[in-house]
């Protein structure tokens, strides 16, 4: 395993609903060497696209794939024709993202069956997410049954939220019945760009804290004090929170009262609405920030409405989390819009002088994929662009607990 020097490859997995994202990483200098992806798995149209790094070369194919189980087939019949097959010896782990794993796992831990039933048991709480994850694993353990196989949890980074960010304002016997109470997602990724800002500072994750903005389609925001999550935006489901996507984020809960009562709308319909029909999407018919500022800038009304909405919720959660930690060492931004989208940072930034924090313009505007500080020299707090790197924490996660077990 792990401690044979020759097995220092991880592959991760990423399974979702009708998709498989996945990279293959040599843990010795944390090196990829292929990566890929199969979407619309179940349709007529799927398409895997697998890159090995290694040479450089790039395969696409199309065409009907009918299952988790074919998908992760053709992924391994990809990698063993670039001599990177799951058959390898120097294959120590399969490390696998996992959305939501309750308060019983608060790690990554080493998949059994007793792992798997709990993980199943958690599908009512994450419904489109836990059954995706669970085929996966099951494809790959079939697949090579005598290798250790790791589940990575999105939830298990805010595990360290005290009672008081964690639970709702309810009856706590209804909630703990009914497993009722804030777990938060994305948590490899506020890990991994907690701990990078903190180096970004020349400083270990137990001296900073940090206010990390992960904004992509899905939208989070987390306060992590010297290392430790003690409050995130999303709760119970990722539905919680800032203004995403398709995603509303907060409501008033008699919202959804009111459109049953006086809409007339199911439950079925209201879920739809709030999870795929809100957010920038629901407000403007767009949900890619690109195209919201190409619009603000040819003077769109509902464009520009959407995007101040989006910032204006986002400047709350910073405010709160600044509150909640009383000492903020930096704010980061990280995923595909908190990485590309220089006027969301900008935007959120402004007007938060009085609490030492401040853009520069020119920093601000320079396109990099490397991690860097935007805020001028003088600035009390730190303003971070870290990229995230789930799959590399995954792995990294992976690896260590799998030689750590041998």
């Amino acid at each position: 395993m792990a401690e044979n020097l020759a097995a220092s490859r991880v592959l991760v997995l990423n399974s979702g609903s009708s998709s498989v994202k996945y990279q293959l990483l040599d843990m010795r200098d944390a090196s990829r060497l292929a990566v890929g992806l199969v979407e619309r798995i179940g349709e007529q149209t799927s398409r895997l696209k697998h890159t090995c790094l290694t040479s450089g070369d790039t395969r696409e194919h199309t065409g009907p794939i009918a299952d988790h189980d074919a998908a992760l087939k053709a992924v391994a019949e990809e990698l063993a024709r670039d001599g990177l097959g799951l058959d390898s010896p120097e294959l120590a782990a399969i490390g696998h993202r996992v959305v939501h794993g309750g308060m019983f796992f608060t790690e990554p831990t080493v998949i059994d069956d007793e792992v798997l039933a709990e993980i199943e048991r958690l599908i009512p709480v994450a419904p489109l997410h836990n059954p995706a994850n669970l085929t996966g694993i099951r494809t790959a353990q079939a697949l090579r049954p005598d290798l250790p196989q790791v589940a990575v949890f999105d939830t298990a980074f805010h595990t360290t939220m005290p009672e008081s960010a964690a639970r709702y304002a309810i009856d706590p016997k209804i909630a703990d019945r009914h497993r009722i109470r804030r777990y938060g997602f994305h948590g490899t990724s506020h890990a991994y760009v907690s701990r990078q800002t903190a180096r970004l500072l020349g400083k270990e994750p137990s001296e900073v804290n940090v206010i990390v903005l992960h904004l992509g389609n899905g939208a989070s925001a987390s306060a992590v004090e010297k290392g430790r999550c003690v409050d995130t935006s999303m709760g119970l489901t990722p539905l919680e929170g800032l203004v995403m996507g398709t995603r509303s984020g907060d409501v008033d809960p008699a919202v959804i009262f009111h459109l049953a009562r006086v809409g007339d709308m199911s439950m079925d319909e209201i879920d739809t609405l709030l999870n795929k029909r809100s957010g920038l999407f629901g407000l403007c018919g767009d949900n890619d920030m690109r195209e919201i500022r190409r619009r603000i800038d040819e003077g769109d009304e509902a464009a520009a409405l959407a995007f101040d909405i989006y910032i204006h919720r986002l400047k709350k959660y910073i405010g709160a989390y600044y509150a909640v930690l009383g000492k903020v060492d930096a704010v980061a931004f990280t995923a595909g819009v908190g990485e590309n989208a220089a006027p969301v940072r900008e935007a959120a930034i402004a007007g938060l002088e009085s609490l030492g924090l401040a853009v520069d313009p020119e920093l601000n505007g320079v396109r990099s994929g490397e991690s860097r500080l935007i805020s001028p020299e003088s600035a009390r707090v730190a303003v971070a662009v870290v990229p995230t790197d789930e799959e590399l924490e995954i792995a990294t996660q992976t690896y260590a607990l799998v030689g750590k077990n041998n």
